[in-house]
Formats: structure tokens, sequence, C-alpha cells
């Protein structure tokens, strides 16, 4: 049996780590910390839990952590880079689902996030935690950088073109809406449901802190520098993520529909949908899944991938989970076998 604890339990992505991992065969939730709530029931706080995680919550501690076979850092960024080289010279590997890792440029980390790194020594032993791209990586590493949920679906969008060399990577769009829940629980006003309700608005349009993350990704896909526009949207849903993708293909591409259902015909977290479809939010909430659908509107040069996921499941601690059973040899879906919600 896995030890796991979750550093920074009482936040969403926290709460669903715990939720997935409630039913984890091969896992037991030893450590569940947090500052704010040390001693109290994790199932007072989320009654949804009750029955299944038997856990109080306690003040983040390296002894604690070093216990368990594996630490996930549900964290605000800043967090894990405190700890982690700790962990790691206990022999713990560490999940980290914050942003500390994931670029490969301490100095354009700091840039982004407004702060020194605490430990540069460790980016550039962390793997990447996308399992379409970096699962062999991920099999041996002792320290994952999860992705980003915008950067999670702009890549798994744009991959299959750009790999192939197909579209013009210079010139890429990525027009993306999320849920408020990416936001945190935290109380701010942008994301009250007077404020966000019945509204739609685009948002860090000079630049957000994934755009580095997203252009880092494609450009290891396509061996050189990409250029793209990002601009993410906040909507007025709790989960989601909606990618609408636009390139400029620069090849003749016969069947761009048996391009994408080829490259994922082995990704059990990737549904390539029918050619014709629309990709939905709905359709992934609560699941690990990215549903993805590929358009060539009147059979002109532009190519609209539609990339849809559940930014709290494979935007986040459903990744991590899927990135843990990588790391442990276990059955890559295990865990993660879980129909979306509908309605």
């Amino acid at each position: 049996m896995i030890r796991a604890g979750i550093v920074g339990g009482t936040g969403y992505t926290g709460v669903e780590l715990l939720r997935i991992l409630a039913l984890h065969q091969e896992v037991d939730v030893a450590v569940v910390t947090s500052r704010a709530d040390a001693g109290v029931r994790v199932d007072a706080v989320y009654p949804s839990l009750r029955g299944y995680v038997d856990a109080v919550f306690t003040a983040p501690d390296v002894e604690a952590l070093a216990a368990c076979d594996v630490v996930f850092f549900a964290t605000p960024n800043g967090t894990a880079m405190l700890m982690a080289e700790q962990l790691l010279a206990r022999g713990v590997k560490v999940i980290d689902l914050s942003a500390d890792f994931r670029l490969q440029d301490a100095k354009e980390w700091s840039q982004w996030y407004g702060m020194e790194h605490a430990c540069p020594d460790l980016i550039g032993e962390a793997v990447y935690g996308l399992p379409e791209v970096n699962r062999e990586g991920i099999k041996t590493a002792r320290l994952i950088a999860c992705p980003g949920c915008y950067p999670t679906s702009v890549q798994l969008g744009f991959l299959p073109l750009l790999e192939q060399g197909l579209i013009d990577a210079d010139h890429l769009i990525a027009d993306v809406k999320s849920g408020v829940s990416g936001a945190g629980r935290k109380a701010e006003l942008a994301t009250l449901m007077s404020e966000c309700g019945e509204s739609f608005k685009a948002y860090a349009v000079p630049g957000h802190r994934h755009l580095p993350e997203i252009r880092q990704g494609l450009h290891a896909a396509t061996g050189k520098p990409v250029g793209l526009t990002f601009v993410p949207h906040l909507t007025p849903m709790i989960r989601g993520i909606h990618a609408t993708l636009y390139g400029r293909l620069q090849a003749d591409v016969q069947d761009l529909q048996a391009l994408y259902e080829q490259r994922y015909r082995n990704e059990v977290f990737v549904d390539v949908l029918p050619n014709g479809a629309h990709a939905d939010t709905r359709s992934v909430r609560g699941s690990n899944r990215c549903q993805i659908a590929i358009h060539q509107p009147q059979g002109g040069n532009t190519v609209v991938v539609l990339s849809v996921i559940d930014n709290l499941v494979k935007g986040a601690s459903g990744q991590a989970v899927q990135n843990m059973n990588l790391m442990f040899g276990l059955e890559e879906d295990l865990g993660l076998r879980t129909v979306a919600l509908y309605p």
C-alpha cells in the first residue's frame, strides 16, 4: 500500500485529491495538512468525505511527511519549492500541482511568479507531468511538475498538428475559457457569484502565467519556438476548461480526423470525438478525460481544434494521480475509472 501525504488539503485541488484517492485501491492517505484547520477532522470540513477519509488535518511537518512514499503539493505557488528538497533527500517522491517546477528557466519563472526560486537546482530534475508526452520519464521520476489546467487542454489540442509540422507554428491562437474553481478556494471579489454570474469576460490578455508553460511544451514538440496568442476567459460555471484553438495549415492534410485518432489511439484519457462533433465541458465534468474535436471550416486552410477538460481533474488532481500510478508501476487509470457527471 502506498502511503500518501497531501500538503494543502483544504483547497479545491486538495479535496479533489482526497475524493480520488479515497477510492484508490493501492493508496492510504496518511497525512493531510492545513495550517488553518490543524486538529480538525477532514470530514468535518468536507462532509462529502464522511465514511471515506478518516484523517485529521495537521500542520505541515517535514518529518511527518517523510514517512510517506509520495507527497502531493496542492498549495499556492511558492510552497512546494520550500519543502521538496528535504522530502526528496528522505526518499519521498514529490508531485507538485503548483507551478513551482513547471518552467525550466528559473529567471523566467521569477519574472512570471514574482519571487526568487528557492531551489533552482531541482528544476532540471523535475519531469513535466503530461503523460501523453512524457510517460517514460514520469515512470522513473522523483519529482513531478504537474501541468496547469490551461496548458493541458491547449497542448493536447495542438500537439498532433505541431508534431507533424502541419500548421504554422509562428501564428497559433488559443482562445480558452475556464470555470471559476480555477481561481482557487479563496474569497476574492472577481469570483463572487454576484460579480461573475451571468457574465463572461477575458482577462490577463497582455500575458497570463500559463503562457510560458504552454510555449515551453509546444516548443518541445516542434523543436523550435512557437508564436502563441493565448487569451483566457472566466465563465460563470464551477468546473471546466474549453479551449478553442486556431492554426493555419501549411501542408495538404487528407484526413485530420485520422491524424488525431492515430496520435491518441492508445491514450486512455484522451477521447477524439467523431467527425463533426463539438466538444462540451459537461461531457468531461468530474472525469480525467480530455475530449477533442477537429474542424476545418469550409474546407479552408484554417484548422479549429476544440479541447475540453475538467480543470480540477485532468487539469490538476486527476492528472496528478495518473502520474503517481505511472511512478509506482500501477495501471495508469487505477482510481480514475470514473464516468463524467451528467447532467
